[in-house]
Order: C-alpha cells, then sequence, then structure tokens
C-alpha cells in the first residue's frame, strides 16, 4: 500500500517546489532553471511571477540574462512560449521538435496539406540566413511565393514554433518595454545549434527528474500536461526505481524524488499573487491540489490569480496604478490583511515604488 497524499499534502508539496511556500534566496538563472522555465506568452508577466518567488528580485537581473543570452524566450512545452535557461534550451529542445510540428500541423491541417516540411525548412533558414531578425509574418511572406496557398499565420507558425527553433531577441520581454516579436535560428543567437536527438532519451528521463522536482508528487498525465509530450511512458520506466510512489485521494499513482520536500500539510503559506498562465497551475493535468474545479477556467483564460491559505482565492489586475483585488471566496479580516499587505507591495514593485495602492471589491 502506497501512502495517499491529501490536497493538503500536495498542496504544500506543490508550493514549496514552485518556491511560494516562502521566497527563496536563488538567483534568476537558478530560479529559471529550477522551475524548468516560466510560461512567457504574456512579456512581463514572468517578473511578477519572480518576485513572488525570489526574497530580492531585481528585473534588471533577468534583463541582462535576456541581453547576455543565457535565459531565451522560445516556442517549446505544450508549444507556448517559455522563458528557460539557454542551456536547457539547447538540451531539450530536439526533444520536443516531433510534438511542436504535430500540434502546429493538426491546427492548420487544411491549409498546409501537402506542403513538404522538409522543403520548407530549408527554405526558411536560407532567408535567416542573412542574420536579419525576423517575423512571423515577415518570413512566411519572404517564403509566400512558393507555398501561396497556406498564408502567412500557418507558415510563421510552422516555421518559427516548430521547423527552426527559435528565439525571441530582446527589447521583447525586457522589463516595461513593448516590443514586438523578432525571431534568429537558436543556433545564430546562442551560438550552436540544439543538441541532436539522443536515441536512449537521456532527455526524456532529464525531463521527468526536473519536473518532479518542480512540480512533484505527480502523476505521468500531470508530466503530460507540463510538458506536451506524449511520448514519456519509457522514460518513467527508466527512472522509475529512483522514484517513490504515493497516492491521492483519487487513487491516482504519484510519482516523486525521494529527497524532494513535503512539508507539513500544516504549514502556514503566505499570501501569493500569481501572473497570467502560471506553471504552478496550468503545470499539472489535476490542477486541484491548487485551484477549486469550479474556478480552473481562470488557470487558462489569462486571469492573474492570488493565492490564499494555498489556494487559488481571488483574482487580481492592475488599474491605474492600483492593484484590485476580487475575493473568489469570502476571506477573513486576516485573510484580507495579508492579501492587503502583499498588493501594496506588488504594486510597489509594478511601479518601481510609485504607488502602493491596493483595493478589494468584494460582493459580499
Amino acid at each position: 500500500m502506497h501512502t495517499v497524499l491529501d490536497a493538503r499534502a500536495l498542496n504544500r508539496a506543490t508550493l514549496a517546489r514552485q518556491l511560494l511556500l516562502e521566497r527563496a534566496d536563488l538567483g534568476v538563472l537558478d530560479a529559471v532553471t529550477h522551475l524548468g522555465g516560466l510560461q512567457a506568452q504574456e512579456p512581463q508577466e514572468p517578473f511578477t511571477g519572480l518576485w513572488s518567488r525570489l526574497r530580492a528580485f531585481d528585473p534588471a537581473a533577468l534583463d541582462a540574462l535576456l541581453t547576455g543570452r543565457r535565459v531565451v524566450r522560445t516556442h517549446l512545452m505544450r508549444r507556448t512560449v517559455h522563458l528557460l535557461a539557454a542551456g536547457d534550451v539547447l538540451a531539450w529542445r530536439s526533444r520536443f521538435d516531433a510534438m511542436l510540428r504535430q500540434r502546429v500541423v493538426t491546427t492548420y491541417r487544411r491549409e498546409l496539406e501537402g506542403v513538404d516540411l522538409a522543403e520548407l525548412a530549408a527554405a526558411g533558414r536560407a532567408v535567416l540566413a542573412d542574420g536579419e531578425p525576423r517575423s512571423m509574418g515577415e518570413l512566411a511572406r519572404a517564403v509566400a511565393d512558393r507555398w501561396p496557398g497556406p498564408g502567412p499565420r500557418p507558415l510563421g507558425e510552422l516555421l518559427i514554433a516548430a521547423l527552426i527553433p527559435s528565439a525571441q531577441l530582446p527589447p521583447r520581454g525586457l522589463w516595461r518595454t513593448k516590443a514586438g516579436v523578432r525571431n534568429l535560428p537558436l543556433a545564430a543567437w546562442l551560438g550552436r545549434d540544439a543538441d541532436p536527438l539522443d536515441s536512449g532519451d537521456g532527455v526524456g528521463r532529464t525531463l521527468v527528474r526536473r519536473y518532479l522536482a518542480a512540480f512533484g508528487p505527480a502523476a505521468t498525465a500531470d508530466l503530460r500536461a507540463w510538458s506536451g509530450l506524449a511520448g514519456l511512458p519509457a522514460a518513467v520506466k527508466a527512472v522509475r526505481a529512483e522514484l517513490v510512489v504515493f497516492r491521492d485521494a483519487r487513487g491516482r499513482e504519484l510519482l516523486d524524488l525521494p529527497e524532494a520536500p513535503r512539508p507539513d500539510p500544516d504549514t502556514p503559506a503566505p499570501v501569493q499573487f500569481l501572473p497570467a498562465f502560471d506553471n504552478a497551475i496550468l503545470g499539472y493535468d489535476d490542477r486541484s491540489r491548487i485551484i477549486d474545479d469550479a474556478h480552473r477556467g481562470l488557470s487558462v483564460a489569462g486571469e492573474r490569480v492570488a493565492l490564499v491559505d494555498g489556494r487559488v482565492s481571488a483574482t487580481w489586475t492592475v488599474t491605474e496604478g492600483t492593484v484590485v483585488v476580487r475575493p473568489l471566496r469570502r476571506l477573513t479580516p486576516s485573510e484580507l490583511g495579508e492579501v492587503a499587505a502583499e498588493g501594496s507591495a506588488l504594486a510597489a514593485f509594478l511601479s518601481d515604488g510609485e504607488s502602493d495602492r491596493m483595493r478589494v471589491e468584494t460582493t459580499w
């Protein structure tokens, strides 16, 4: 019989792995690496995600990593834009190639019918060989004479998100900067191509271990939901002897690293404000450990949420420098005080100290 971990035990484990049980004394690169990247299609959101996780986060540190090519914005997990350590991108990208192609081709099956992917990739690389960064649309238009049927959107997504491993270049993603997406092949931006696919799937085994370090205990369905990869059962089987096994309240098998933190379920959890599309929520198939099923849709709709006692209990926005919190349940006076304090600190962070205004809007 395996130990059963209830939702609260899983919640506290998730918070600990996600650096949300207490702010960590980590550098930005170490935090990005530990988390296996941060979802980042909204360019400013990772700054809030890191501020909530790190004791002394300075946005300039992330900017320096992006301009210094040590952190990269690229399509990877689930075909979404992530902010990842450059070393992880180079090591992992080939393992995601088939999934990325399949997702784009499935989305645009009708438009891309008859397009030879190898020929398209070669044509796209030839255009980018001049070293000039391009948007998806610019690259698509550059090859459209040869493939006039699909249109720029399918061609651009297929080239940049799937066929040509690419980086989104700064100033996109820098603090308080608005900039369009300009892409270069990873080889041009980082100085070498991504590692070739490993026939022994060492990368798959690494992904299992790294996922569990940042998200465990978790089921294989959770690993699949985070990565978007269907072909990891063999990797899980290969490392299974290294792992410990639990069950959740539904009877699902959960795997974990033996020495990973699993705090006492009664460990206090601070109020935390999460950005849109935070992987602390999206990184699971079963998200009930952190968000009620009734509110699950918030996590895919781009709502920013606040954790109270470790669970999604409010949404938040910023209006004219004021952090506005809308609870999803009745909060106690003590909880409201914690939300107000953290919301004021967030407002100061987002405004570079110019405002600490926050308010809670309730219907109760």
